[in-house]
């Protein structure tokens, strides 16, 4: 065999060495990554930035040559795990189906959810329709991939079969596995949303910033999915990098809260920044009500809180042991009824959620509702529980 052909069979037209391969897997992956957090996530299912076209093509190309994945397919999919999370019909969520089945088999999952054509056409509604979208993205959605094997192959021989392969492998790991399983079940919370989501690491840059889990379900619509000081989400620098070339314009981020002192009653400012902010004031309640009460009921008891409760029934106070199993949740509650002090703050708790969370009550309704349950817990007698509703009552907006 000449030689020649056996440099093109290892190394195709380009002769690339390992490390340069290794290089240009790390680009293209990344641009993956970004066209997915960019565009299908931020852009196409929760609608927070708008990209310039020649951008937004960009990434619709580039979705077809390295996933095969379809717009409209992966909004819908994403858009009803928002609105069924944590339930049965959430197509991924590692409390019904196991982190083990979401980890290692994601992309199975989604393919199962693409079946569901009802689902896709109910939650998929404005994504591009154009004709290159229903002739060729749509219609030849797996012809990307194929001809992309084909190109690294000439461009870099066995070399590039081996990159390609990580590269059909790295979304289904990184996303459907990852941020999809982990995301659900080990991290930080910064919210106590009404699910599991967690925040993998405060440094959002391997996956795009979807590292950031938790911080993106309490705002979904955020094009910024970093929130607190430390956090870094490099999905938003690039946003941001295209925004100030006008490529790309941000529609919506996370409302700043700010705090105002010595406010005698909740009033309408209150009720906005808490139907936007409720999960932050959730997370207040738990921090600086639940919390210390524990560790009182601990320094009491002469004994230290892990002692006197494991922390997986700690961390089911802050949700009444929602995502517990039976047997667990049985025994909070057994321990709850047992401490009247801590019975009553997980009844105001309750209480307050049910206020915050209530769908289909106006502006009214909810502000008379708030008003009633911050005068009984000042009445209450408990100083935190009181610290807890001044803070609260002063809950507004910072304009934008």
């Amino acid at each position: 065999m000449p030689a020649s052909l056996i440099d093109f069979l290892a190394s195709g037209l380009l002769q690339f060495g390992w490390p340069a391969m290794l290089l240009y897997l790390l680009v293209v992956t990344q641009i993956t990554i970004f066209t997915v957090t960019l565009y299908l996530h931020r852009s196409q299912a929760h609608r927070g930035v708008d990209f310039h076209p020649v951008i937004a093509h960009f990434f619709r190309f580039w979705s077809w040559l390295t996933t095969s994945m379809i717009t409209k397919e992966w909004a819908a999919i994403h858009r009803k795990h928002h609105a069924k999370c944590e339930t049965e019909e959430d197509p991924h969520s590692p409390m019904h189906k196991g982190i083990g089945t979401v980890f290692w088999k994601g992309a199975d999952l989604y393919r199962e959810a693409r079946l569901d054509r009802a689902s896709i056409e109910q939650y998929g509604k404005g994504c591009p329709d154009d004709w290159i979208e229903r002739k060729l993205y749509t219609r030849h959605a797996t012809l990307g991939v194929v001809l992309l094997l084909l190109v690294s192959f000439v461009l870099f021989g066995f070399k590039g079969v081996a990159v390609w392969a990580i590269q059909m492998a790295w979304i289904p790991l990184w996303a459907a596995g990852v941020i999809n399983g982990l995301g659900h079940w080990w991290g930080y919370r910064n919210f106590e949303t009404t699910d599991t989501a967690t925040n993998l690491t405060p440094w959002g840059v391997w996956v795009g910033g979807e590292e950031l889990h938790n911080n993106h379900h309490a705002f979904p619509s955020s094009a910024k999915f970093s929130l607190r000081k430390w956090e870094f989400d490099i999905g938003w620098a690039a946003i941001k990098l295209f925004a100030t070339v006008r490529l790309a314009k941000v529609l919506r981020v996370a409302p700043t809260l700010n705090l105002r002192p010595n406010i005698a009653m909740p009033d309408t400012e209150t009720v906005k920044a808490l139907v936007a902010h409720r999960f932050q004031a959730m997370t207040d309640y738990q921090r600086n009500v639940l919390k210390p009460a524990l560790r009182e009921e601990a320094a009491a008891a002469g004994a230290k809180l892990r002692a006197l409760l494991p922390r997986k029934l700690r961390k089911g106070i802050a949700d009444d042991g929602r995502w517990l199993k039976p047997d667990a949740r049985e025994q909070l509650q057994a321990w709850v009824a047992s401490r009247p002090r801590i019975k009553t703050l997980v009844e105001y708790r309750a209480r307050l959620a049910d206020v915050l969370e209530s769908r289909g009550a106006d502006a009214s309704e909810r502000l008379r509702r708030l008003q009633a349950w911050c005068v009984e817990a000042e009445a209450s007698g408990v100083r935190a529980l009181q610290d807890y509703a001044a803070r609260l009552r002063g809950y507004a907006l910072v304009p934008a």
